[in-house]
C-alpha cells in the first residue's frame, strides 16, 4: 500500500542515468552561452576589462551559486528523493512556523513567471543564428511556430522524443567545449580571468560594473530547476554530470572571451554585421548550419524541461491547497510525467506575448532573471530552516546562509535595473500567481474555521435504522461522502443534513472518505475504521503531495482488499440480485459550498471569498479533481454562512 519514493536512486550512478540527466536537468543552464556574453557586451565597444571581469564573474557565479549552493548543499535537502521549492516547504513546514508558507508561494510563483521567458529567449537566441546567412530574416514567425509545435505535442507526452534529449544535449555540451578550446588555442591569456581579482575589479572600478551582474546572472538561472529535477535523475547523477557540464560551459565562455578580446574596441555589430551574438561568431562558417541546428535542438529541449517542471510545480501547488483544482492528464505511463491543459495553453500564450513584445533575444535579456533571483532568495530562506531542523552546525549554517543572502541580494539589486526594460512583465505575472495562491490558501482557512462538525456517535443508531427502513426508497447500495474532518469520530454537519434531511438517503453501507496530504512526495497509504459493522465505514487516505488523488480507483482497491479479507460484503442486498451474486452500486455525494448573502464579514475576508468562489467556478470541480466517474456522482450545494446576523428586528403583527 505504501509507495514512498526510495532514496536509493539518489545515490545510484549509471551511464544511462548520466545521459538522461543531461537531457532533463541542464537545459536552461546549458543554453545560457547563447545569450549571456551577448548581454554583458551589449551594443557597447568591446572593453578588455569588461570581458575579463564578466568571465571572471561568470566562473565564480557558476562555482559559488550553482556548484556550492545547489549541487553540493541544496541537493542534500531531498524530500524522500524529491526536490524543488514546494518539496522543500513540505519538509520545513513541520516547524509549524506559519510564515514559511510565504517564501514557498513567492518562490514558486517567481519560478513559474520567469520561466515564461525561458523558451522564447533560448529558441530566439538559437534561431537568430540564421542571420549569418540572411541578415534581413524575420525570426519572430519561426520562433512562434516552434513554440506552438512544442506546446501542441505536450498532450501526447514526450516519452518517445525524450529518449533523444540526453544524446542531443551531450552533443551540445561537447560542441560548446570544442568551440571554446578552438578559440582558447589562439589566446590562452584569457584564463587569467579565473582569478576573482578581475571580477572584483569590474564590480568596484568600472562605472557600470555592478550592473553587469544583472547580465552575469543569466549564466545560473537554471540552477533552481536543477534542484527541482532531483527526483527524476538522482542526486549523484546530477553531481557527477555537473562536472562535465561545468567544464564545457567554462571552456565556451572563456573561448568567447578570447575571441572578444581580439576585437577589443569594436562593437559586435562591426564584427559580425547582422549576427551580433558572440556564440555564433566563434563558430567556423562551414560548421555554422550544423551549429544552428544543434543549438535550436538544445533550446527546444531546455524549453521542454521548463514546461515539464511547470506541470509538476502546479500539481504540487494543487495538492498543497495553493491552487484551484484543474484537470491533470497522464499521457504516458512514465512516473512523474503529467500534462495540465490549462497551464500548457497559459504558458504558450505567455511565451507568444513575450516574443511579440520583445521580438529580439537581446531585448529579452533585459527582462530575464529578475523574478528567478527572488525565487533563489526564497529557497535560501527555506534552506536555512532545513539546516536548522537537521541540526547542522549552527554557526556554520548562519555564516553560509548569510553569505548567500548577500550574494543573492547583490544579484537582486543588479537585476532591479531590468524592471523598466521588461522585468515588470514577469513581476506582474508573479504577483498574479502569488495573489491566486494566497487567496486560495486563506479562503480554505476561512472556510475550515467556520465549518461545523458533529460527533458520528450521535447518529450511529439513526443511520442504522435508516439503512433498514423499507418505507424509504433505497438511494444506493453503497453511499460515499468525502469529508474534511481529520478526526475519526467527527463528520461535517452538512453531511448528516444531506443524509437525513435533504431527501433522506437510504443505503446499505455508508462510507466516509478523508484524504490527507502527506509531507512525503509519493506516499500512498490508507487506514480503515469500522464505525458500525456493515453499516458505517470510514477510510483515511494518506497521499503524498505529488500523488494525484484518483479516489475512484483507490477506493475500488480498498474495497477489493476488504472483500478479500472478508471485512465487507458488497453483494447487492436486494433479494433477487443477492441470490445471483450481483454487486451493489456505489454512489458518491459531493458537497460544495457557495457564499451565502447572509453574512457579516470583514471586508478583507469578503474580498478573499469573492475571489475564491470566482476562481472555483473556473476550476475543474471536485468530480474531475478526484478522478470520479461523473455518472455515479451527485453534487449538492450548501451555503457557506459566516457570522450571520442573529438579532433581526422582525415583528409579528395581527
Amino acid at each position: 500500500m505504501s509507495n514512498p519514493s526510495s532514496s536509493d536512486h539518489l545515490n545510484k550512478i549509471t551511464l544511462s542515468g548520466l545521459i538522461i540527466t543531461l537531457g532533463i536537468v541542464y537545459g536552461d543552464l546549458g543554453t545560457s552561452p547563447l545569450y549571456t556574453m551577448s548581454a554583458i557586451i551589449g551594443q557597447q565597444a568591446i572593453n578588455t576589462d569588461v570581458v575579463l571581469g564578466g568571465i571572471s564573474c561568470i566562473f565564480w557565479t557558476l562555482t559559488l551559486q550553482t556548484t556550492v549552493k545547489y549541487v553540493l548543499l541544496t541537493l542534500r535537502a531531498d524530500n524522500k528523493g524529491e526536490g524543488g521549492i514546494f518539496a522543500l516547504y513540505a519538509l520545513v513546514r513541520r516547524f509549524k512556523i506559519k510564515w514559511l508558507l510565504a517564501p514557498a508561494i513567492i518562490g514558486g510563483s517567481a519560478l513559474l513567471a520567469d520561466g515564461i521567458i525561458t523558451p522564447p529567449i533560448s529558441i530566439a537566441s538559437a534561431v537568430e543564428g540564421l542571420r549569418a546567412f540572411n541578415p534581413g530574416i524575420n525570426t519572430v514567425p519561426i520562433v512562434i511556430g516552434i513554440l506552438i509545435a512544442l506546446f501542441a505535442i505536450q498532450q501526447f507526452g514526450t516519452k518517445f522524443i525524450g529518449k533523444f534529449f540526453g544524446p542531443v544535449m551531450f552533443l551540445w555540451f561537447l560542441m560548446l567545449g570544442v568551440l571554446g578550446c578552438m578559440q582558447l588555442a589562439t589566446d590562452v591569456s584569457v584564463l587569467k580571468a579565473l582569478n576573482p581579482y578581475y571580477g572584483i575589479k569590474l564590480l568596484s572600478i568600472h562605472h557600470e560594473g555592478f550592473f553587469v551582474l544583472g547580465a552575469v546572472f543569466l549564466c545560473t538561472t537554471g540552477a533552481e530547476a536543477l534542484y527541482s529535477d532531483m527526483g527524476h535523475c538522482g542526486r549523484n547523477n546530477i553531481r557527477i554530470s555537473w562536472i562535465f557540464v561545468k567544464v564545457m560551459l567554462v571552456l565556451n565562455y572563456f573561448g568567447q572571451g578570447a575571441y572578444l578580446i581580439q576585437h577589443s574596441g569594436q562593437t559586435l555589430a562591426q564584427i559580425g554585421g547582422a549576427s551580433t551574438n558572440p556564440f555564433y561568431l566563434i563558430i567556423p562558417l562551414s560548421f555554422l548550419p550544423i551549429g544552428i541546428v544543434i543549438a535550436t535542438s538544445a533550446a527546444i529541449i531546455a524549453s521542454q524541461a521548463l514546461i515539464s517542471g511547470a506541470y509538476t510545480l502546479m500539481n504540487e501547488a494543487m495538492r498543497l491547497n495553493l491552487w484551484p483544482k484543474v484537470l491533470v492528464k497522464y499521457p504516458t505511463e512514465e512516473r512523474g510525467q503529467l500534462y495540465i491543459p490549462s497551464i500548457n495553453w497559459l504558458l504558450l500564450a505567455g511565451c507568444i506575448m513575450v516574443v511579440v513584445k520583445f521580438r529580439e533575444s537581446a531585448e529579452m535579456d533585459a527582462a530575464y532573471g529578475l523574478s528567478i533571483i527572488i525565487c533563489m532568495l526564497m529557497t535560501t530562506l527555506l534552506l536555512f530552516h532545513y539546516m536548522w531542523m537537521k541540526k547542522f552546525n549552527r554557526i556554520l549554517s548562519i555564516l553560509v546562509i548569510t553569505a548567500y543572502m548577500l550574494i543573492e541580494l547583490s544579484f537582486l539589486y543588479a537585476n532591479l535595473s531590468k524592471f523598466m526594460h521588461g522585468g515588470y512583465v514577469t513581476l506582474f505575472i508573479a504577483l498574479v500567481l502569488i495573489s491566486i495562491m494566497s487567496v486560495w490558501h486563506f479562503a480554505k482557512k476561512i472556510g475550515s474555521r467556520y465549518t461545523e462538525f458533529t460527533k458520528v456517535d450521535k447518529y450511529k443508531e439513526v443511520l442504522a435504522e435508516l439503512s433498514r427502513d423499507l418505507t424509504i426508497p433505497k438511494y444506493a447500495t453503497h453511499l460515499i461522502y468525502l469529508t474534511s474532518a481529520s478526526r475519526i469520530d467527527e463528520i461535517e454537519s452538512k453531511v448528516i443534513y444531506s443524509i437525513l434531511q435533504k431527501r433522506p438517503k437510504r443505503a446499505d453501507v455508508y462510507w466516509f472518505i478523508h484524504v490527507d496530504v502527506a509531507d512525503e512526495p509519493y506516499r500512498m497509504e490508507y487506514r480503515v475504521h469500522e464505525i458500525m459493522k456493515d453499516d458505517v465505514i470510514r477510510v483515511d487516505f494518506k497521499l503524498g503531495f505529488r500523488v494525484q488523488p484518483k479516489i475512484n480507483i483507490m477506493f475500488r482497491k480498498v474495497v477489493q482488499d476488504m472483500v478479500k479479507a472478508g471485512e465487507v460484503d458488497i453483494t447487492s442486498r436486494y433479494e433477487s440480485l443477492s441470490k445471483n451474486n450481483v454487486i451493489g452500486d456505489f454512489k458518491f455525494v459531493l458537497t460544495e459550498k457557495f457564499l451565502s448573502y447572509d453574512n457579516e464579514l470583514p471586508w478583507t475576508e469578503k474580498i478573499i471569498l469573492d475571489v475564491y468562489f470566482f476562481l472555483k467556478k473556473l476550476s475543474a470541480g471536485e468530480t474531475r479533481a478526484f478522478g470520479l466517474d461523473s455518472s455515479s456522482v451527485k453534487v449538492e450545494k450548501f451555503p457557506l454562512v459566516l457570522n450571520p446576523s442573529k438579532d433581526l428586528p422582525l415583528k409579528r403583527i395581527e
